[in-house]
């Protein structure tokens, strides 16, 4: 007998069965979507983690080197501009930087026109650490999408970038937390 994969049982299915047994009268139609796509999004953390986490990184200390390393030479920017590369969040840049500092993928650089301007530059340490440790996410990722066709790939980022868009439309019509 073959080990069961997750496909193989479909709690999300099982969950929306026993909510048409227990209130028929409920559109669980979003579960289909939503449910699946939290689970999915839990094994990919998951395995993401555990990837990162062999070098020694924190996920969250990765977002710190890729957003360093994107940026281009010299691979240095603000605490500000880390926050604002949208992956890290300004509360943890400071704990992030001096973490990846005290391992020695980063130095802090004051600007030479402005000594109030700090960058965090990567070292060649750190360049050769996000250099390896991206590729091996990335091939990690393509083994998570090896069910996907390209072309199911390409319709399933443009229907979860739809799906991000209708999030964000349905910020808008919250109603206002009541006190």
């Amino acid at each position: 007998m073959a080990a069961s994969r997750p496909a193989d049982r479909d709690a999300v299915a099982s969950v929306i069965e026993d909510w048409a047994r227990e209130r028929p009268e409920l559109d669980t139609s979003p579960l289909e979507v939503l449910a699946r796509l939290h689970r999915s999004f839990l094994r990919y953390s998951s395995r993401l983690t555990a990837s990162i986490e062999r070098h020694g990184l924190s996920v969250a200390g990765f977002d710190v080197l890729t957003a360093l390393r994107r940026s281009g030479e010299p691979y240095r920017l603000t605490a500000g501009q880390l926050a604002d590369s949208g992956l890290v969040s300004s509360a943890g840049v400071t704990l992030r930087i001096d973490r990846l500092e005290k391992d020695g993928l980063i130095v802090r650089e004051r600007d030479a026109d402005d000594r109030r301007v700090v960058y965090s530059r990567l070292t060649g340490k750190g360049l050769a650490t996000v250099d390896t440790v991206f590729a091996e996410h990335l091939d990690n990722e393509r083994r998570m999408l090896g069910g996907l066709s390209p072309s199911e790939r390409r319709q399933l980022a443009r229907l979860l970038r739809k799906l991000e868009i209708s999030i964000l439309d349905a910020d808008a019509y919250e109603p206002a937390a009541t006190q």
